[in-house]
């Protein structure tokens, strides 16, 4: 029975990734020196791993550094080559860049000023003044942004309450005929309520003369009371 095809791509677990590293890696220089003895080829096989180790395979009598010069010379593909004293002198002007720059930044945040001569400072002086003046310049356009933002905000509130002026005087004209309609009718209630109280007063004033009670037969009335008695 055969194997099931294998998907191609990463595998996600590091414990098989390595296992399956090895094996292949095996078989693959297995491959290759098959391949250089079977058809007499010169072949040179360079792997680096995931973890930056280097293998190489190269067919016996040539080494990789022949195969190598031979490549470049059929592909015309030329390595630079720099020799010891030319990558020291390099390094050398990096750390020498590298130091002026850092004493720069200490003389402009106004560090190790004693060892500078007054042209030296003077320099310095202008250069941030140059500085200074452009932050200056920066900040002005801001503030000025700033303020343009605000008077228009400024210009659109404006706008708007002049609108809810207008839609309340608009309101407030639409409600006035119903105020001048309702004014007869209680002008006539006003006027009811004025008879009313009158009435009422009129009423409720005191008596001139007191009322007496006098009895029916003419013999038992008193005749200085006539015209203000109430017989029973």
């Amino acid at each position: 029975m055969g194997r099931g095809k294998i998907e191609i791509k990463r595998i996600e677990n590091s414990t098989n990734r390595q296992v399956t590293f090895s094996k292949r890696r095996g078989g693959l220089l297995k491959k290759a020196s098959e391949l250089a003895v079977l058809c007499d080829v010169q072949l040179g096989l360079i792997i680096f791993s995931s973890s930056g180790k280097m293998f190489e395979y190269s067919n016996p009598p040539s080494s990789m550094r022949q195969l190598i010069d031979r490549y470049q010379q059929m592909s015309g593909n030329r390595i630079q080559e720099y020799d010891n004293q030319q990558i020291y002198c390099e390094v050398t002007r990096l750390k020498h860049e590298y130091g002026n720059l850092q004493a720069s930044m200490r003389h402009f945040t106004g560090e190790d000023l004693d060892t500078l001569s007054l042209n030296d400072l003077h320099q310095i002086e202008e250069q941030l003044e140059i500085s200074v003046s452009r932050v200056r310049d920066r900040k002005n356009q801001l503030l000025h942004q700033q303020m343009e933002n605000l008077r228009r905000k400024r210009h659109i509130l404006e706008d708007q309450n002049s609108h809810l002026c207008r839609l309340l005087a608009e309101h407030q004209a639409a409600m006035e005929p119903k105020v001048v309609c309702d004014q007869p009718m209680l002008e006539h209630f006003g006027a009811f309520y004025q008879d009313e109280q009158a009435r009422n007063m009129l009423q409720l004033s005191p008596q001139l003369h007191a009322f007496r009670l006098q009895p029916t037969q003419p013999n038992l009335q008193d005749a200085t009371l006539q015209g203000h008695v109430l017989q029973l």
